[in-house]
């Protein structure tokens, strides 16, 4: 998020269908996620691609991937034209650096367990803090812990919904929210009515 760009950077993830990105885009979401991981919520690279197509180069489009191998995330990369790449799960910094030649922006997700992890440690240019189970719908327990600092690019998940987001931002302040299943009416399925709650809901939460 570059200076005079809205002060809460929102990434609406594991979107499947035109009308569900079209509300994204007109709701002003910052980033719009396909799962190519293991999910109910994952896309195939054609309807990937055709639904990146929609979107605005102002935003961010984003392709998901846990523990695959690195041919492949490649693949999709040049098969989809995604602007950024969040790595979900035990991906090393070889596997970080493997992926900084091709130009995108590159987004470490973690579930937090124990002590927060720190901005940068496998190069990421973005850290996600997610739940112990992600994609679930669940909060984590953030009491107590040493969350980023302010001006540090992370994004909160976990749980968040058009109902506690602006909680969350108030207390966690974050330099980012993250959606995906505080948006949907069944598993996999997006409400665009709740996409717009969820963002207005989280850009209330801010000053101006």
């Amino acid at each position: 998020m570059e200076a005079g760009q809205s002060p809460l950077f929102i990434k609406v993830c594991g979107l499947r269908t035109e009308q569900d990105v079209d509300m994204a885009v007109e709701a002003g979401a910052d980033a719009i996620g396909f799962v190519f991981a293991e999910s109910a919520r994952r896309v195939d690279p054609d309807t990937a691609r055709r639904l990146a197509l929609r979107v605005p180069e102002r935003i961010m489009t984003v392709g998901v991937f846990r523990d695959q191998p690195l041919n492949e995330v490649r693949g999709l990369l040049d098969a989809t034209g995604v602007r950024a790449v969040q790595l979900h799960g035990g991906e090393d910094l070889a596997y970080y650096d493997a992926l900084r030649p091709y130009g995108r922006t590159l987004i470490r997700g973690v579930s937090v367990r124990g002590d927060v992890p720190r901005l940068g440690a496998r190069g990421e240019d973005i850290l996600l803090l997610d739940a112990p189970v992600p994609g679930a719908g669940e909060t984590w327990d953030r009491t107590g812990r040493q969350l980023p600092g302010p001006g540090e690019a992370w994004l909160l998940a976990g749980g968040l919904d058009p109902h506690n987001v602006a909680d969350a931002v108030r207390s966690a302040r974050p330099w980012g929210v993250d959606v995906s299943s505080g948006i949907e009416i069944s598993r996999g399925v997006k409400s665009p009515g709740l996409i717009e709650a969820f963002i207005r809901a989280a850009r209330g939460a801010v000053p101006q």
